[in-house]
């Protein structure tokens, strides 16, 4: 029988350090990001044709938080959760594809140009920027940033806005380039942002009471357009920034011009009235208070039509001109003529909520809440 020989130094000393990174490895890969992050894909969706019956009902209903101003991307409804996100099928409301970082909170949520973007925080910053494609939800890109925990994103066609009161940031959607940065003035803070067809809107208040400022920025470049000062109170919300630059100053609702912030036209406010939103298709500016809308002209101010309304368009700066509006009343979903609102067509169903935003796609009424979508067919 063969004499067992012992192995050499030098193999025992290669051996433990092998076995030593491979447990260094393993246990670095738990604790890393891409452990923590779970993702599915899809084929692309298969948008549905045709239109809407006569006559529809829920189909199906999928809560979020948060859900974009206008969750349908690629033929997908695209909704947030705690810490991922997630592309739904239009026509059942199945989960199509997700993406999940269990080691990290979702900060917030937008989607536009194809693509969803997501920010997370690992600690108490918003640090982690990722974009999916809407459709498939595959990984277009990530980049990291530096934004306070308290960022809310915000977007337009090729913007993407991210601001809470000290700043605002835009990026760019399709690629992972920031454009630029505006930080509050010194002693100024941000009271409200928006990104529309006009550019980027901010509310800014500088010193303890003094009055509000209205700031319209270049949405590519970031230079000042144009200021408009408010009364100093504190009772003041933006609501919209296309075409016109919108916004509610205690019981009365200024419509700002885009290319020089000149007062178009006020609209004074029921006493006590809180349901009140704004929206702007193709050249008209949309105002919905409590169960009525009321129409003016984006350019001018001039007032056009009113008609009852429980809920606005949700693709709104997509409109094009012409292109009949689709709003919610008591009885379901009314197609009007944008230039005089006349009816042009009705789909009914008694199982719209109040207040929420419309669109359809082919077949598929969508009705989008603060934290909820609904599909009707």
């Amino acid at each position: 029988m063969a004499a067992l020989t012992r192995p050499p130094l030098r193999v025992l000393v290669w051996t433990a350090a092998t076995v030593a990174l491979v447990l260094v490895a393993a246990l670095l890969w738990r604790g890393s990001d891409a452990a923590a992050t779970d993702s599915t894909t899809a084929p692309p969706a298969d948008v549905p044709s045709g239109a809407p019956a006569g006559a529809v009902s829920e189909a199906w209903s999928a809560t979020g938080d948060p859900v974009p101003e206008d969750p349908v991307q690629e033929g997908r409804v695209v909704m947030g959760s705690a810490h991922g996100v997630r592309g739904l099928d239009l026509q059942t409301g199945e989960e199509a594809w997700s993406y999940t970082r269990s080691n990290a909170r979702l900060c917030g949520l937008t989607a536009t140009d194809g693509v969803a973007v997501a920010v997370f925080a690992t600690e108490d910053r918003c640090d982690e920027a990722v974009a999916l494609d809407a459709g498939t939800g595959v990984r277009a890109w990530t980049r990291n940033l530096s934004l306070a925990g308290d960022a809310v994103l915000d977007s337009t066609t090729a913007i993407v806005l991210a601001s809470n009161p000290g700043g605002v940031v835009t990026l760019d959607p399709v690629n992972d380039n920031v454009r630029w940065r505006s930080a509050a003035p010194s002693g100024c803070r941000l009271l409200g942002a928006d990104t529309g067809s006009t550019g980027v809107v901010v509310l800014q208040r500088c010193g303890g009471d003094g009055p509000v400022q209205v700031r319209l920025l270049d949405g590519f470049a970031g230079s000042e357009h144009w200021h408009h000062d408010l009364p100093a109170t504190d009772d003041v919300e933006l609501l919209g920034a296309d075409g016109a630059v919108t916004v509610r100053v205690g019981g009365e609702v200024r419509t700002l011009s885009g290319p020089d912030g000149a007062v178009l036209a006020t609209h004074p406010l029921p006493e006590g009235a809180t349901d009140v939103d704004q929206a702007t298709a193709g050249t008209v500016s949309l105002l919905r208070v409590g169960g009525t809308v009321t129409a003016t002209d984006v350019a001018s101010g001039a007032w056009l039509w009113e008609a009852a309304a429980t809920g606005l368009p949700v693709s709104t700066v997509m409109a094009e001109p012409g292109a009949p509006l689709l709003l919610a009343d008591a009885d379901g979903v009314v197609s009007r003529d944008p230039a005089t609102g006349a009816e042009t067509s009705r789909v009914t169903t008694a199982e719209l909520a109040p207040g929420g935003s419309v669109s359809v796609v082919g077949p598929v009424v969508l009705v989008r809440s603060d934290d909820r979508v609904t599909g009707h067919r």
